[in-house]
């Protein structure tokens, strides 16, 4: 009983906290933080916590726990401090920046969209070369993957298990790894967004087969590997775009339509993908899609907390982004890998293993102890509330729209995935600086090479 009331309390003092930060926690009005309190956060973290510590779980990572009894305990103190002092943090950042978030996001989804530029045709052509820059990059990933799941499962896949070509496909790619990531797996899905918004802005032909294109493409990039949760990611960012331009208005009811229809399609690709053909898998708490939801995420937190510091040592700062480690002659690894070759080696022998993925925190603490878990923390909440703040505050065009909403989605996986994406990360880092520097170009060329002509300034250094 002690531990449900804690919960019961961290979850009012959370939910209090998350409600102010984000300006609203409106299911039907979904945003950044919100995604984030409600995925990440309630949904994939803190809820299977309370059966963890409870010892009801009866799930089988947490059945590899060395003295259960205490890291049980230790998992669940970890949980409902990031529960409390992430958003804490974003609290701060907010008084630090004088915002106000239930005005500042309720004017976002209430204010028109502007243009890029005035010159329509210049800025499609340029975005005409990056889609064609994306479709290559689709390409180069088919060609450089020795099998394309998507392409076996069609076809027949012998005696290679799916989850084996699930692997292979991720560990096997023969090509340029952050080529593919940037420019097929992330690109793509992004572009199809600003091109849907930019068909709806300007009803131009060009630019909704441009769109019908790279929707095609985002589709594609999205399921080729068999993975279940991009296209459901991508498909609600798609949602999110339409609400933020106006075109969609949630209801409770087209809510629950969703839901259905996309817990009939999950349970299509486990049925096809992994051939779960037991209906007590989709209906067990701890199996299956649910399973999944409330404890494939933190269930590897706990392994973390137990392993490092016990059975493998700290890795003080190892896993950091490879740019960083490369500097220091050190090698790169990832905690998540390593917690699964420790527990589960027999899936690391078989090539049906990847990594363990789980609360940024627990990655913190794997290179720093629990001052990681402090750091951390209070690092993540604010660069997030920082991004929130940006965001709401930049002109509301489909490049910053679709931006929005990308990062809507890529940051609350991210809190799931790991801590080391939150220091450095390229495709992170690219997209800005593509997109960002993008629209400065436009809009001075737009506003200041005009002024230029008409002055003297030109003639006299000579420029015709």
């Amino acid at each position: 009983m002690l531990y449900v009331s804690i919960w019961l309390v961290v979850l009012f003092v959370s939910t209090a906290l998350f409600r102010y930060v984000s300006g609203s926690l409106s299911v039907v009005k979904p945003n950044l933080v919100s995604i984030v309190y409600y995925y990440s956060l309630l949904i994939s973290s803190f809820t299977g916590s309370l059966f963890i510590v409870l010892g009801i779980d009866n799930y089988y990572m947490t059945q590899k726990l060395f003295r259960p009894d205490e890291y049980r305990v230790i998992g669940f103190a970890v949980v409902c401090f990031v529960m409390v002092f992430l958003p804490l943090s974003m609290l701060f950042v907010s008084k630090l920046c004088g915002f106000e978030p239930k005005s500042e996001f309720q004017r976002y989804l209430e204010s028109p969209i502007h243009p890029v530029t005035a010159n329509r045709n210049e800025f499609f052509y340029w975005f005409l070369a990056l889609s064609g820059l994306s479709v290559l990059a689709i390409l180069y990933t088919i060609w450089k993957t020795p099998q394309v799941p998507i392409f076996e499962l069609l076809k027949g896949h012998g005696d290679t298990s799916l989850a084996e070509l699930r692997i292979e496909a991720s560990l096997r790619f023969k090509g340029n790894v952050l080529f593919r990531n940037i420019f097929a797996l992330s690109l793509t899905p992004l572009l199809s967004l600003m091109a849907y918004i930019f068909s709806v802005l300007t009803n131009e032909a060009r630019w909704k087969i441009l769109f019908l294109i790279l929707f095609a493409g985002a589709v594609f990039v999205n399921v080729y590997d068999l993975a279940k949760s991009p296209i459901f990611f991508y498909l609600i960012m798609f949602l999110l775009v339409r609400i933020y331009i106006g075109k969609t208005k949630l209801s409770s009811a087209k809510l629950l339509a969703y839901g259905v229809a996309g817990s009939i399609a999950l349970v299509g690709m486990y049925i096809v993908i992994q051939g779960v053909r037991d209906v007590q898998s989709f209906l067990s708490y701890n199996k299956g899609p649910i399973g999944r939801m409330i404890f494939a995420q933190i269930a590897p937190t706990f392994l973390h907390l137990n392993l490092f510091g016990e059975a493998l040592p700290f890795l003080n700062g190892r896993s950091l982004p490879s740019i960083l480690t490369g500097l220091f002659d050190v090698d790169n690894v990832r905690s998540a890998r390593m917690v699964m070759a420790h527990v589960f080696p027999e899936r690391i022998e078989d090539g049906t293993g990847g990594v363990l993925n789980t609360l940024f925190v627990a990655e913190a603490y794997a290179n720093f102890g629990y001052l990681g878990i402090i750091v951390g923390t209070f690092y993540v909440g604010m660069i997030i509330q920082l991004l929130y703040i940006c965001f709401l505050r930049l002109p509301k065009n489909p490049i910053f729209i679709s931006l929005f909403v990308y990062f809507s989605i890529n940051i609350p996986r991210t809190i799931v995935g790991g801590f080391t994406d939150f220091l450095f990360n390229p495709i992170w880092i690219l997209l800005v600086v593509l997109f960002g520097g993008m629209v400065l170009f436009l809009r001075v060329k737009a506003d200041v090479w005009p002024w230029l002509q008409k002055s003297n300034l030109l003639k006299k250094i000579n420029i015709r």
